[in-house]
């Protein structure tokens, strides 16, 4: 499998991201923000966490513009796959690819710890490898992840299946933790080939870094 990892000024991630991809076997292309298309091989786009231009007007905002997510959109149109972390979610949301927004946690502070997330759904690609219900223990790491999407967005994210993950505790409860509309940790469109979460599975490879958890979540992408 062929994965490009978009990086922006300020990306953070895009090496933690590149090694999770190649630990299981893909083979990951750092791709610049000013190239014009993605490789022609390309099998899923990833955009990766960190602060894209300092995260300043908009976590996202500035990024949405950038030269190649021209080439991503039409991907992601054509039927191609996307996965949006962390601060890639944010830039899913501002592109129009995704449905909902950002705003800022409601706790007014910077988030960085493990915690756990739920599975809502698994029919989908990205975590077809989980079963509705199970428990992930998953880093987040964000300052402005608190999901918004108005009543009306949000009957059709469930009547779409569209909600993937919430956050919850050790028992599978779902739980607030960054003032979310109904705990919302991830979603995808309504095609199912483009999705977003703020935790980073990238960050959860191996029980040396705290949990392994976030392996299942990427290996839904090779088969």
């Amino acid at each position: 499998m062929n994965v490009a990892v978009i990086q922006f000024l300020g990306t953070n991630c895009e090496y933690d991201t590149k090694w999770a991809f190649e630990l299981l076997g893909a083979k990951a292309t750092v791709v610049w923000h000013g190239e014009s298309k993605i490789p022609a091989n390309t099998d899923l786009v990833v955009i990766p966490g960190g602060f894209s231009y300092g995260d300043y007007l908009r976590s996202g905002a500035i990024a949405r513009f950038a030269n190649v997510m021209k080439s991503v959109s039409d991907f992601a149109a054509n039927g191609g796959k996307v996965l949006g972390i962390c601060n890639g979610f944010q830039i899913l949301l501002e592109a129009g690819l995704l449905p909902g927004a950002m705003k800022r946690n409601d706790t007014l502070h910077f988030i960085s710890k493990h915690h756990h997330l739920k599975v809502i759904n698994n029919n989908n690609t990205f975590l077809k490898e989980l079963s509705g219900g199970d428990v992930l223990n998953i880093p987040v790491a964000h300052h402005d992840g608190n999901y918004y999407i108005d009543s009306e967005g949000l009957a059709e994210l469930y009547a779409n299946e569209q909600v993937l993950l919430k956050y919850c505790d050790a028992q599978g409860n779902v739980v607030s933790m960054n003032g979310a509309v109904d705990q919302i940790a991830g979603i995808c469109n309504k095609e199912k080939n483009v999705f977003g979460l703020m935790p980073h599975p990238e960050r959860a490879m191996q029980e040396l870094l705290g949990s392994s958890d976030g392996v299942k979540m990427i290996q839904g992408f090779f088969k």
